[in-house]
C-alpha cells in the first residue's frame, strides 16, 4: 500500500487541498513515528504496529475533500466534522478496513454516540473514539497540527491543544489528557 498514491487518486497532484493533506498528514505521521517509537522502548508490551501507524497517519484526513472548508481548499457539501467518518467509508470501499477504522476515529479525541446525540452532531449515531493504541497514537498526533495553509507544519503547543480540546467538552478534554499521560508522560502539568 502507498498512502500518497491512494491520496493522488482523490485530489489532484498540486491543488491546494492535496498538497495542504500531504503536508499536514507528513508532519502527523512523523510526531505519531515517534510517539510510537518512544513507547515501545518504555512499554514493549502494547507493541504498536509502526508500518500500520505510518500508513494510517498518512491516511488519516483523506475525507476533507467531502467537506465545505474553502479556506483549505475543500469545496465538498458536508460539515468539517463529517470528514472522518467519510474518509472511513472511502477507504473500507478500498478494502483498507483497519486504516479506515483510524479516519473514523481521529476526529477530535474521538467522538462517543452520547456526544453526538448531546452536541446533535451530523454523525452517525455510532462510537468512534479510538480503541487500538495505533488508533490513539494519531489521534493524538494529529491534534498538534492545523491545517490552515501557513502552520500547517508547525506544531501547536500542549497548552494550545489541552485549550481546544476543552472547548470541545470535558469528555474531549479528559481523553485527551489521559493520551497525554501515556504518551508523554513528561509534559503533564496539570
Amino acid at each position: 500500500m502507498n498512502p500518497i498514491d491512494i491520496i493522488n487518486e482523490f485530489y489532484a497532484p498540486g491543488s491546494d487541498a492535496g498538497e495542504l493533506l500531504i503536508r499536514h498528514s507528513e508532519a502527523v505521521a512523523a510526531k505519531a513515528l515517534r510517539l510510537a517509537e518512544k513507547l515501545s522502548a518504555v512499554n514493549p508490551e502494547l507493541k504498536p504496529d509502526i508500518s500500520f501507524i505510518e500508513e494510517a497517519a498518512l491516511l488519516h484526513d483523506i475525507g476533507i475533500f467531502y467537506t465545505n472548508v474553502p479556506s483549505i481548499g475543500c469545496h465538498g457539501t458536508y460539515a468539517y466534522v463529517c470528514h472522518g467518518y467519510l474518509g472511513r467509508k472511502l477507504i473500507e470501499d478500498l478494502g483498507y478496513h483497519r486504516h479506515a477504522r483510524v479516519c473514523e476515529r481521529h476526529v477530535g479525541a474521538g467522538v462517543s454516540v452520547d456526544e453526538i446525540n448531546a452536541y446533535h452532531l451530523p454523525l452517525p449515531a455510532r462510537n468512534m473514539v479510538p480503541v487500538s493504541i495505533e488508533e490513539q497514537i494519531v489521534c493524538y498526533a494529529d491534534k498538534f497540527f492545523s491545517k490552515n495553509q501557513s502552520a500547517d507544519r508547525e506544531a501547536l503547543t500542549l497548552e494550545a491543544v489541552v485549550r481546544k480540546m476543552e472547548s470541545y467538552g470535558p469528555a474531549q478534554a479528559q481523553r485527551f489528557k489521559n493520551w497525554v499521560a501515556l504518551f508523554e508522560p513528561e509534559r503533564v502539568v496539570w
